[in-house]
Protein backbone atom coordinates (compact mmCIF):
# COMPACT_ATOMS: atom_id res chain seq x y z
CA UNK A 1 0.00 0.00 0.00
CA UNK A 2 1.00 3.43 -0.88
CA UNK A 3 1.94 6.42 1.68
CA UNK A 4 0.37 9.69 1.57
CA UNK A 5 3.46 10.90 0.74
CA UNK A 6 4.50 9.09 -2.09
CA UNK A 7 0.93 9.10 -3.65
CA UNK A 8 1.28 12.98 -3.34
CA UNK A 9 4.28 13.12 -5.08
CA UNK A 10 3.35 11.04 -7.94
CA UNK A 11 -0.13 12.71 -8.67
CA UNK A 12 -0.62 15.80 -6.85
CA UNK A 13 3.04 17.60 -7.54
CA UNK A 14 3.45 17.55 -11.15
CA UNK A 15 0.13 19.00 -11.15
CA UNK A 16 1.21 21.76 -8.40
CA UNK A 17 4.43 22.51 -10.57
CA UNK A 18 2.99 23.01 -13.99
CA UNK A 19 3.00 26.47 -14.25
CA UNK A 20 7.03 27.24 -12.78
CA UNK A 21 9.89 27.35 -14.53
CA UNK A 22 12.65 24.67 -14.37
CA UNK A 23 14.90 23.91 -11.25
CA UNK A 24 17.94 23.87 -13.31
CA UNK A 25 16.80 25.43 -16.70
CA UNK A 26 20.82 24.85 -17.42
CA UNK A 27 19.35 21.40 -17.98
CA UNK A 28 16.39 22.59 -20.67
CA UNK A 29 19.14 24.72 -22.88
CA UNK A 30 18.79 23.29 -26.35
CA UNK A 31 22.30 21.86 -27.44
CA UNK A 32 23.94 24.03 -30.36
CA UNK A 33 26.22 21.57 -32.83
CA UNK A 34 28.64 22.93 -35.20
CA UNK A 35 28.73 20.94 -38.22
CA UNK A 36 32.13 20.17 -38.95
CA UNK A 37 32.49 17.41 -42.09
CA UNK A 38 29.75 15.72 -43.76
CA UNK A 39 30.19 12.66 -45.83
CA UNK A 40 28.48 9.01 -47.09
CA UNK A 41 29.30 6.02 -46.18
CA UNK A 42 28.62 3.12 -48.83
CA UNK A 43 28.39 -0.13 -46.57
CA UNK A 44 26.06 0.33 -44.73
CA UNK A 45 24.43 3.18 -46.54
CA UNK A 46 24.66 6.31 -44.09
CA UNK A 47 25.25 10.03 -43.42
CA UNK A 48 28.33 10.57 -41.50
CA UNK A 49 28.33 14.09 -39.97
CA UNK A 50 31.35 14.89 -37.34
CA UNK A 51 30.57 18.20 -34.91
CA UNK A 52 31.67 20.37 -32.29
CA UNK A 53 29.16 19.78 -29.45
CA UNK A 54 29.47 23.79 -28.39
CA UNK A 55 28.44 23.10 -24.71
CA UNK A 56 31.04 20.23 -24.15
CA UNK A 57 33.65 21.78 -26.48
CA UNK A 58 34.07 18.26 -27.97
CA UNK A 59 34.08 17.16 -31.34
CA UNK A 60 31.72 13.80 -32.02
CA UNK A 61 30.63 11.37 -34.94
CA UNK A 62 27.09 10.87 -35.20
CA UNK A 63 25.90 7.59 -38.07
CA UNK A 64 22.66 8.33 -39.52
CA UNK A 65 21.36 5.13 -40.80
CA UNK A 66 19.53 5.70 -44.21
CA UNK A 67 16.75 2.93 -44.67
CA UNK A 68 14.79 2.10 -47.58
CA UNK A 69 16.83 3.71 -50.40
CA UNK A 70 17.31 1.90 -53.34
CA UNK A 71 18.91 3.01 -56.75
CA UNK A 72 15.21 4.34 -58.17
CA UNK A 73 14.78 6.76 -55.17
CA UNK A 74 14.39 10.46 -55.33
CA UNK A 75 17.73 12.01 -53.97
CA UNK A 76 15.83 15.60 -53.59
CA UNK A 77 12.82 13.82 -51.05
CA UNK A 78 15.23 11.80 -49.32
CA UNK A 79 17.07 14.63 -48.10
CA UNK A 80 14.57 16.90 -47.19
CA UNK A 81 13.19 13.67 -45.22
CA UNK A 82 16.46 13.29 -43.22
CA UNK A 83 16.87 17.12 -42.66
CA UNK A 84 13.54 17.15 -41.17
CA UNK A 85 13.42 13.63 -39.45
CA UNK A 86 13.04 14.85 -35.61
CA UNK A 87 15.98 12.52 -34.43
CA UNK A 88 18.63 14.66 -36.52
CA UNK A 89 17.22 17.98 -37.42
CA UNK A 90 18.85 19.91 -34.65
CA UNK A 91 22.20 18.18 -35.51
CA UNK A 92 21.77 18.90 -39.32
CA UNK A 93 20.86 22.67 -39.15
CA UNK A 94 24.05 24.04 -40.46
CA UNK A 95 24.43 21.16 -43.45
CA UNK A 96 22.74 22.50 -46.85
CA UNK A 97 19.68 20.72 -48.08
CA UNK A 98 22.07 20.39 -51.38
CA UNK A 99 24.79 19.36 -49.60
CA UNK A 100 22.95 16.24 -48.49
CA UNK A 101 21.42 15.86 -51.93
CA UNK A 102 24.61 15.47 -53.73
CA UNK A 103 25.75 13.09 -50.55
CA UNK A 104 22.45 11.10 -51.63
CA UNK A 105 23.09 11.03 -55.86
CA UNK A 106 26.60 9.95 -54.63
CA UNK A 107 24.94 6.77 -52.61
CA UNK A 108 22.64 6.62 -55.23
CA UNK A 109 25.25 6.32 -57.72
CA UNK A 110 27.15 3.67 -55.87
CA UNK A 111 23.92 1.49 -55.87
CA UNK A 112 23.57 2.24 -59.45
CA UNK A 113 27.46 0.21 -60.02
CA UNK A 114 28.44 3.52 -60.80
CA UNK A 115 32.33 4.78 -60.24
CA UNK A 116 33.03 7.81 -58.17
CA UNK A 117 34.37 9.27 -61.51
CA UNK A 118 31.08 8.60 -63.29
CA UNK A 119 28.77 9.98 -60.46
CA UNK A 120 31.05 13.12 -60.06
CA UNK A 121 30.58 13.93 -63.81
CA UNK A 122 26.65 13.27 -63.77
CA UNK A 123 26.86 15.94 -60.55
CA UNK A 124 28.85 18.69 -62.73
CA UNK A 125 26.83 17.73 -65.15
CA UNK A 126 23.49 18.46 -63.66
CA UNK A 127 24.55 21.71 -61.75
CA UNK A 128 26.23 23.51 -64.65
CA UNK A 129 24.13 25.30 -67.85
CA UNK A 130 25.35 24.36 -70.90
CA UNK A 131 24.55 28.16 -73.52
CA UNK A 132 23.83 25.80 -76.41
CA UNK A 133 21.27 23.65 -74.72
CA UNK A 134 17.67 24.62 -75.68
CA UNK A 135 15.75 25.32 -72.83
CA UNK A 136 12.21 24.91 -74.63
CA UNK A 137 12.72 21.34 -75.07
CA UNK A 138 13.12 20.66 -71.39
CA UNK A 139 9.86 19.66 -69.07
CA UNK A 140 8.97 21.46 -66.19
CA UNK A 141 10.69 19.62 -63.56
CA UNK A 142 14.25 20.10 -65.62
CA UNK A 143 13.42 23.60 -66.15
CA UNK A 144 12.76 24.72 -62.62
CA UNK A 145 16.07 22.89 -61.68
CA UNK A 146 18.30 25.24 -64.55
CA UNK A 147 16.29 28.35 -63.38
CA UNK A 148 17.44 27.47 -59.65
CA UNK A 149 21.13 27.27 -60.99
CA UNK A 150 20.78 30.66 -62.91
CA UNK A 151 19.25 32.33 -59.97
CA UNK A 152 22.21 30.87 -58.02
CA UNK A 153 25.00 32.26 -60.34
CA UNK A 154 22.94 35.60 -60.67
CA UNK A 155 23.52 35.66 -56.84
CA UNK A 156 27.15 34.75 -56.46
CA UNK A 157 28.30 36.91 -59.89
CA UNK A 158 25.74 40.14 -58.38
CA UNK A 159 27.63 43.33 -57.44
CA UNK A 160 26.40 45.05 -54.31
CA UNK A 161 27.17 48.28 -53.19
CA UNK A 162 29.07 47.32 -50.07
CA UNK A 163 31.34 45.19 -52.61
CA UNK A 164 34.83 46.57 -52.77
CA UNK A 165 35.10 46.43 -56.51
CA UNK A 166 31.91 47.81 -56.68
CA UNK A 167 31.81 51.16 -59.25
CA UNK A 168 28.67 53.04 -59.68
CA UNK A 169 29.12 54.24 -62.66
CA UNK A 170 31.33 52.26 -65.90
CA UNK A 171 31.53 53.51 -68.93
CA UNK A 172 32.72 50.92 -71.98
CA UNK A 173 33.84 51.98 -75.24
CA UNK A 174 33.44 49.68 -77.86
CA UNK A 175 35.99 49.41 -80.80
CA UNK A 176 34.79 51.40 -84.11
CA UNK A 177 37.21 50.07 -86.46
CA UNK A 178 35.60 45.66 -86.73
CA UNK A 179 32.52 46.37 -89.35
CA UNK A 180 28.95 46.20 -88.14
CA UNK A 181 26.84 43.74 -89.40
CA UNK A 182 23.38 44.16 -90.18
CA UNK A 183 20.30 41.94 -89.99
CA UNK A 184 17.17 42.16 -92.44
CA UNK A 185 14.80 42.91 -88.98
CA UNK A 186 16.70 45.34 -88.36
CA UNK A 187 16.32 47.83 -90.81
CA UNK A 188 12.88 46.71 -91.45
CA UNK A 189 12.19 48.38 -87.79
CA UNK A 190 14.53 51.45 -88.45
CA UNK A 191 12.24 52.74 -91.64
CA UNK A 192 8.89 52.41 -89.36
CA UNK A 193 10.43 54.87 -86.50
Amino acid sequence: METTLSLLVRCALPVLLQGFPPVYPELYVKMKYIAKKCGVRFQPPAIILIYDNETEGKSRQRIMPVRNFSKFSDCTRAAEQLKNNPRHKSYLEQVSLKQLEKLFIFLRGYLQGQSLAETMEQIQRETTIDPEEDLNKLDDKELAKRKSIMDELFEKNQKRKDDPSFVYDVEVEFPQDEQLLSCSWDTESADEF
